[in-house]
């Protein structure tokens, strides 16, 4: 692939963000190979293989890591960019990226990180060659993260780390996790976490993968026993990881808001509706999925229209606040809607497991297209959506204390 087609002075412009979304148009067009946009537009889980090969693809021209510094492998984008190039991405059919590793720890390494962590992670991960996934949440503290207990006992220019994590999203396949620990038990329990870069092929590591009733493997147990992580491999001071997770929120949040990925499923709940028929006339012409559609679109707009005042803001220098809370809260939950609407629009093939089943047993009558037989399964997923990232009940007390002073 030629590396200078999505080179030249639009793509450093961030005041002509029209010329730079159909650059990005025109570039996934080409560059998106055909099975992997068939299998994120079916809504089925990509290989292995498939989600490294388009990593690879987006590394060739710098695009899997635009929002990073031109140094490590980006572009310098700025926030707007980055958010046109993800909507970009969703409505061709592209699939999500692991923003673990992208917009997460790469980040924090930037920002945090010493040089010899630098040298030694960046490159790996702006290569695409090198996953990782997040320990943060244990069975006994999710919500409540700061009352983790998984403990980091040092030994001269060692920690000894013991304890387990869970929900820890496709650490079947990373080779390495970022993880919260406890290496103080004393005073508040913010003030006694470390933030340690630990490798999943290390002594004492066991990973557990959990099925959910979607069928798909997302999440793990991750196992700790006497796991020994040198010094050298902590972020930022000692008992004082707390500060460094927190860093986070922002961007995450922001990003959060997945207001491509809303308009993705938009795209499916019409698709769905104008295929599909009850009592002889299109569903979409039934008056409550008119209704539904009406509703959802109109929830989007607002979503979308916050996400640009935030971006603005922040464009503008200004530092955000816990108000930023809201978009990730209100994103996931229309995401949720717009899959219950493709469900609903479905009828009985909502209903079914997958396209395999639909082939083997389902009536005739049943179409085969490409929201069969993964409506359901998306349907699940999207239930982890108002959880992860920080639950929609936690997201609420935030915005009443933080923000409203309730």
């Amino acid at each position: 692939m030629n590396k200078m087609f999505f080179s030249g002075d639009v793509f450093q412009a961030s005041d002509n963000l029209d010329a730079f979304r159909q650059s990005v148009r025109r570039f996934v067009q080409q560059a998106l190979p055909d099975d992997i946009r068939v299998s994120s537009e079916n809504g089925q889980q990509l290989t292995v293989e498939q989600s490294r090969r388009w990593n690879r693809i987006l590394a060739e021209q710098g695009l899997l890591v635009p929002h990073w510094p031109e140094r490590w492998g980006g572009r310098a984008w700025s926030v707007a960019q980055q958010m046109v190039f993800d909507e970009e991405m969703s409505l061709a059919d592209a699939p999500e990226l692991n923003s673990v590793t992208f917009d997460m720890i790469g980040p924090i390494l930037i920002q945090q990180g010493t040089p010899e962590q630098q040298a030694r992670f960046l490159p790996a991960i702006a290569s695409g060659e090198q996953w990782w996934c997040q320990g943060y949440s244990e069975p006994n503290s999710g919500s409540d993260l700061a009352s983790i207990g998984t403990r980091a006992i040092r030994d001269k220019q060692e920690y000894v780390v013991t304890g387990s994590k869970i929900w820890t999203s496709y650490a079947q396949y990373a080779d390495w996790m970022f993880c919260l620990v406890r290496s103080r038990l004393d005073g508040k329990p913010q003030e006694g976490i470390t933030f340690l870069l630990i490798d999943m092929q290390s002594s004492g590591i066991e990973v557990r993968p959990i099925e959910g009733i979607h069928g798909w493997v997302v999440f793990n147990e991750v196992f700790l026993d006497q796991v020994r992580v040198p010094v050298q491999l902590r972020v930022g001071p000692e008992h004082q990881g707390w500060a460094i997770a927190k860093s986070l929120l922002q961007f995450e949040r922001l990003k959060l808001a997945r207001v491509g990925e809303n308009k993705r499923r938009m795209a499916r709940a019409r698709l769905a509706g104008s295929t599909r028929k009850q009592g002889g006339q299109a569903v979409s012409q039934q008056p409550w999925f008119r209704h539904r559609y009406a509703e959802l679109v109109a929830r989007l707009m607002a979503l979308e229209a916050n996400a640009a005042r935030f971006i603005a803001r922040q464009q503008a220098g200004e530092q955000l606040g816990e108000e930023v809370s809201m978009l990730k809260m209100r994103g996931s939950q229309l995401i949720q809607s717009w899959e219950e609407l493709i469900v609903e629009s479905l009828g009985i093939e909502g209903q079914l497991k997958d396209s395999a089943w639909i082939q083997a047993q389902a009536p005739a009558s049943l179409p085969i297209d490409a929201l069969s037989g993964t409506a359901s399964a998306r349907r699940f997923l999207a239930r982890g959506y108002t959880m992860a990232g920080g639950s929609s009940e936690i997201l609420h007390n935030i915005l009443a204390k933080k923000v409203l002073q309730l």
